[in-house]
């Protein structure tokens, strides 16, 4: 994958798997708070 020239130093394979990885994590973060935070509270605002 070519990128501009001024993310070239960034080629490296070791660039993308950081990337990757802060995204995936930050996705299983977003997640676990929805359903540890949010739908309980949906829940119990419903029930009350």
């Amino acid at each position: 994958m070519e990128l501009p020239e001024r993310f070239a130093a960034y080629e490296h394979p070791t660039w993308l798997t950081a990337v990757a990885t802060a995204l995936s994590y930050g996705l299983i973060l977003a997640a676990m708070t929805v359903v540890l935070f949010v739908v309980p509270y949906i829940v119990f605002m419903q029930l009350g």
